[in-house]
């Protein structure tokens, strides 16, 4: 499937340096945000592998092959999202995985991105690997971030100037004094790579979240992230977390791009180097 569109999607190279945002937007955008990952949370929480609180295996079923799942709780929260969204910033159209882009996202000059439940598999076998992503987004990238991790009871939230902040306390990860004996976060990694990684005796991890692999580079817990197949409502959220916690964003050419299309590597920047070599060195 085709990722929809947004403002900072693009096959032409990256972008200029963002553009302030308005700092009444920023914290209007971010407490609207960590209302709906709130909510989310909650729901996720309850319905995890087929809670019967909310009934959340009803509905379930796939879409393009048998292991890409939707689920009514899918439905429901991004339905939920949108009402909330359309309501507090009407001028801001929304792009979400199961009800696709407002008519007006190609051309706005800011939308939100929102994946309601990123890792719909873990989630519906009861792996509490799976999270809620929501983001602002414009055309030099992710303006406001906010994801939510039900499975540890963390909301995490970022915004552009502002820093990064899980349950509402900054974070500001580690330097990393280098690959060997650290984690690196990749989805559907190549061979090449995950030999490679080990060769420099470290390990990967496959969580099976898009968001989620992100986010635990700007949390300290691995090095880098290397995601070979996603859209923009799997990343949008995570991405913003990261470059506010220090991290470097890279597309598969190694330049700077703050929301890649086509394979992205984030890492902090005392690894990049070594991480992007090992991923390049995997692709030829």
């Amino acid at each position: 499937m085709t990722a929809a569109r947004t403002p900072s999607s693009t096959t032409a190279g990256p972008r200029t340096a963002p553009e302030p945002v308005d700092p009444g937007l920023l914290s209007r955008a971010l407490e609207v945000a960590g209302r709906l990952a709130n909510d989310a949370a909650e729901v996720i929480s309850a319905t995890l592998g087929g809670g019967d609180r909310y009934g959340a295996t009803q509905g379930a079923g796939t879409k393009a092959n048998p292991f890409d799942w939707v689920t009514d709780t899918d439905r429901t929260l991004e339905r939920h999202t949108r009402r909330v969204l359309a309501a507090e910033f009407p001028s801001f159209p929304v792009v979400g995985e199961e009800y696709g882009a407002d008519a007006a996202a190609a051309h706005a000059p800011m939308c939100w991105v929102v994946d309601p439940v990123d890792g719909t598999a873990n989630y519906v076998a009861g792996l509490p690997w799976c999270a809620y992503s929501l983001a602002l987004v414009d055309g030099g990238g992710p303006v406001v971030g906010v994801i939510a991790d039900p499975g540890r009871g963390q909301i995490y939230a970022a915004a552009r100037g502002r820093g990064f902040r899980a349950n509402g306390v900054p974070v500001r990860p580690p330097e990393p004094d280098g690959v060997a004996g650290a984690l690196v976060c990749a989805e559907d990694p190549m061979a090449g790579f995950v030999a490679g990684i080990r060769g420099a005796h470290a390990g990967v991890r496959v969580l099976g979240s898009a968001a989620l692999a992100v986010t635990q580079v700007a949390l300290g817990h691995a090095v880098a992230a290397v995601l070979e197949q996603y859209h923009d409502w799997d990343v949008a959220g995570a991405l913003c977390l990261a470059s506010e916690a220090g991290a470097v964003v890279v597309d598969r050419d190694g330049r700077p791009h703050p929301m890649p299309e086509g394979g992205l590597l984030v890492a902090m920047p005392q690894v990049l180097d070594d991480v992007y070599r090992l991923w390049s060195d995997a692709d030829r």
